[in-house]
Order: C-alpha cells, then sequence, then structure tokens
C-alpha cells in the first residue's frame, strides 16, 4: 500500500466510525520509534516530565483524581523530533485533502504513566472551540501484555457510554480519533507506561517550553 492509499484509509477510517487504530511502524520506522522511546526514558530518569493539568490556558487545574500522568512538550529541537513532525505535516496535509478539516497545526508532547497512574473518560477538546481536531496517541512500550493494564478505553461516538475498543499500548501502535467526538480513557497502568500524544488543530498555539536540557 503506498502513502495515498494509507491517508484514504485513514481518512475513511475517521469519516465512518470517529477512530481506528493501527500500526504505524511502517510509516515511521524502527529506528525512529526506538529513538523517541529513547527520549522519553531519558526524560523519566531525570525527572524531567511534569505532572499534567486539565483544562487549557495559563493555569491547568491539576487534579490527581482525574489524571496522573506526567507530561513533556516536544519542541521540534532533536532529530527524531523533527522527524516525526516531518510525519505529522504529512498527515495534516493528507487529512485536509481529503475530510477538509482546516487543520493549521500541530502540537504533541510525551507522557508517562507509572504504576497506578490513569486518565479518567474525558474528550480532547469541547465542540465549537476550533482548536483540538484530530488527536493521535502513539505507543512506545515494549512486550506489553493486557495484565500490565494501562490500555486506552474508546467509548462509542453514537454512545459515549458504550465501550468501542480497548488499545493495548504497543510499540508502534497508533490511536486516532476526531477529538471532539471521541470519549476515552486511560485504564490503572501496572508497570510505567510511556507515549506520545499529537493534536492537529484549526488554531495555532505557542508551546510551553520542556525539558531540554534533559536530552543533551
Amino acid at each position: 500500500m503506498d502513502k495515498a492509499q494509507w491517508l484514504d484509509e485513514l481518512a475513511q477510517g475517521l469519516s465512518d466510525h470517529g477512530w481506528m487504530s493501527f500500526d504505524i511502524t511502517p510509516w515511521l520506522g524502527i529506528e525512529l520509534l526506538r529513538s523517541l522511546q529513547h527520549e522519553i526514558i531519558v526524560l523519566d530518569q531525570n525527572n524531567a516530565l511534569k505532572s499534567a493539568g486539565i483544562g487549557r490556558g495559563s493555569a491547568p487545574v491539576r487534579d490527581r483524581s482525574v489524571r496522573r500522568d506526567k507530561i513533556a512538550w516536544l519542541q521540534g529541537v532533536t532529530s527524531p523530533q523533527l522527524a516525526l513532525f516531518d510525519f505529522l505535516e504529512s498527515l495534516r496535509v493528507g487529512l485536509n485533502q481529503r475530510l477538509f478539516l482546516g487543520l493549521k497545526h500541530f502540537e504533541a508532547h510525551y507522557a508517562t504513566y507509572h504504576r497506578g497512574d490513569f486518565y479518567k473518560a474525558h474528550v480532547d477538546s469541547f465542540q465549537g472551540r476550533a482548536s483540538r481536531i484530530v488527536s493521535l496517541v502513539l505507543y512506545l512500550n515494549d512486550h506489553w501484555l493486557p495484565t500490565d493494564g494501562g490500555a486506552l478505553q474508546v467509548y462509542s461516538r453514537e454512545n459515549q457510554s458504550e465501550a468501542g475498543g480497548l488499545v493495548l499500548p504497543e510499540a508502534g501502535r497508533v490511536a486516532l480519533f476526531m477529538s471532539e467526538e471521541i470519549r476515552h480513557e486511560v485504564l490503572e497502568a501496572h508497570r510505567t507506561r510511556y507515549s506520545l500524544a499529537c493534536w492537529l488543530r484549526q488554531d495555532e498555539i505557542a508551546l510551553p517550553l520542556s525539558a531540554l536540557s534533559a536530552l543533551k
């Protein structure tokens, strides 16, 4: 399958169901996945990830009863991040051409869930805010088992209380979904879980600085 056919499948899946899961390894490559995995492990080991908040703006609320992950925003300053950004840009352009979503920008952060961490059910954007439109989560964990927990529970677009699918956070696995439409949650992790979350947006936003020194 060539890149155009693959983008056609993504657009069809988002249009028909609002979400889909697939292996991105053929498009990113093992070497890039390993490099991204190495970056987040280094950040985690250097305590460079910060507790994530709820809500947008300058003062997000940190509520450990809702979410317990730690994050670091990507700035595109390392070779793996630049390679990932090239891929995200091609995805932005491809989905715009097929779904006319008006996507202008993307943002991304690493996320670490340690044992016992979770993120309760939520959507990534509120209807009509013209902000996050398409969400993408890339997983960076080797040899993940169902007993390790930490799966992404996705809910039906038609009934947000009805389970629509379960995605194990295995290395190279991606969940792609419409940010305003698909309710989802991260179930409690029983071992350290690494991922990279990206959002394709209709507006532009300045990303906060991440702990870049930890990667030097």
